[in-house]
């Protein structure tokens, strides 16, 4: 059987997941002083997101939840990350039309890959439950790292534990992840010397 899919097809898309790597995050990985890329935080997302639907009776589809958690950054390539705590008004105003607009320009490059666009489409309406998950996943997610990282992250960028907790608000989208958040927060707290830049007096 002849392969339907040429060979510069599956060329042009490893190219789009180089430009990928290529993002940056605001996030230092664990034990290093460099920050992870978006590749490196999606392979994270979606292996949390694995083990807890397969390790707990979440009743979530599985393979959607994998498919979502993969595609969910991948506008970046062309949009760029935007830092949840970002102070720069133009930057988060914007993010919703350059991600739109990013989303497009993939659409049109590999239209072939309907699965893809379908993915990324359900991630940003949040159409179902599984998307909602692994929205509030995603906001989890850095939180764990960066508390396994003793805090670097939040120092390195002056973040208060209040402006963690922010993202509660975001996550009440999904009760299960939430009331890991909760419970996250309260050990935060517990920590708040430790893992945040001294208050000033």
């Amino acid at each position: 059987m002849k392969n339907n899919l040429p060979l510069s097809d599956l060329i042009k898309f490893s190219e789009l997941l180089n430009q990928f790597r290529l993002v940056n995050r605001k996030v230092l990985v664990n034990g290093e002083n460099r920050y992870e890329n978006d590749v490196e935080h999606s392979y994270q997302l979606t292996m949390l997101a694995w083990y807890i639907v397969s390790s707990s009776p979440i009743n979530l589809d599985l393979t959607k939840v994998l498919r979502y958690a993969l595609a969910h950054d991948l506008v970046e390539v062309y949009a760029g990350d935007t830092f949840a705590f970002t102070d720069n008004k133009e930057l988060r105003d914007s993010k919703e039309q350059r991600e739109h607009e990013a989303a497009e320009r993939i659409k049109k490059e590999f239209p072939e890959f309907q699965e893809l666009h379908q993915m990324i489409e359900g991630y940003e309406k949040r159409k179902d439950k599984e998307s909602k998950f692994v929205y509030a996943l995603d906001k989890l997610q850095p939180t764990i790292q960066i508390y396994a990282d003793n805090g670097r992250s939040w120092q390195e960028a002056s973040l208060s534990l209040e402006r963690i907790f922010e993202k509660g608000e975001k996550m009440a989208i999904s009760p299960e992840v939430k009331e890991w958040f909760d419970e996250l927060c309260e050990l935060l707290s517990r920590k708040e010397q430790e893992l945040f830049p001294k208050k000033k007096i």
